[in-house]
């Protein structure tokens, strides 16, 4: 089912119901505003990622503590950010970090960052995911992996992240066939470098794809520079109102 890129307003409505999610901002020492925005009551959050030092860091981090608690008072589920590194890390590592993130951040689940694609891999990422599930039984459970993985991986997991990258990629991009076997509220699109001008077309794009879950934002890269998501886009309010309300030509 691919997108059609035609902008053409009076499209047919998909019925698609979207909600943010945020790949995660930057520390809330650093950008405490922003995060207080995100416990701003009405505002369309599906979940938030945190990530405090590549993980949940060495030791609780009490500027972490308070943000994700002030997340958990409004009703929003805060996931801890897990590193799978393309599948090369151990899985005694992994549940280390997801212990204390449980034990520290009482986080909600887990996003499975660079999680590997390929259908070898699989059996070790359900392994993982069987084990965290031991540990948290109710884990909200999303897989990093940036691009359409192999199709068994959405058998394992709460929701995918199938697309990850910039603007000049997703208004061109095509959906896999199989992900039509499956309801939107199991795929996440991340997009970074969105102007404004073309909010409402990713909008379009994502629905007519079947990722119920979204992140767009005007920030870049940086040619690989930066970190896109460290920041609320320019457009937060617009796009929270657009989200919001369930906008969809």
């Amino acid at each position: 089912m691919p997108h059609l890129t035609s902008t053409t307003a009076g499209t047919t409505s998909t019925g698609v119901r979207t909600a943010l999610g945020i790949p995660g901002y930057a520390h809330p020492l650093v950008a405490p505003a922003q995060w207080t925005e995100l416990a701003r009551p009405g505002t369309p959050l599906d979940w938030v990622v945190l990530n405090v030092a590549a993980g949940p860091g060495t030791r609780p981090d009490p500027h972490c503590l308070e943000a994700a608690g002030r997340l958990r008072n409004a009703g929003v589920r805060v996931l801890g950010h897990l590193d799978l590194t393309h599948g090369t890390r151990s899985l005694a590592d992994l549940l280390a970090d997801a212990h204390r993130h449980l034990d520290w951040y009482r986080v909600d689940g887990f996003l499975l960052d660079r999680c590997p694609t390929e259908r070898a891999a699989l059996p070790e990422v359900r392994r993982a995911v069987t084990t965290l599930r031991t540990i948290s039984d109710t884990a909200h459970i999303v897989l990093g992996h940036g691009s359409h993985p192999y199709p068994g991986y959405a058998e394992n997991a709460d929701q995918l992240v199938t697309f990850s990258g910039p603007w000049s990629d997703y208004r061109f991009s095509q959906v896999a066939e199989w992900t039509a076997d499956y309801p939107p509220d199991r795929f996440c699109h991340f997009v970074h470098g969105v102007p404004l001008g073309h909010l409402e077309e990713a909008l379009r794009i994502a629905r007519w794809q079947g990722a119920a879950t979204i992140y767009f934002t005007d920030r870049t890269d940086r040619g690989g520079r930066t970190d896109p998501w460290e920041a609320m886009p320019g457009y937060w309010d617009e796009i929270v109102s657009r989200v919001g309300t369930g906008v969809s030509e």
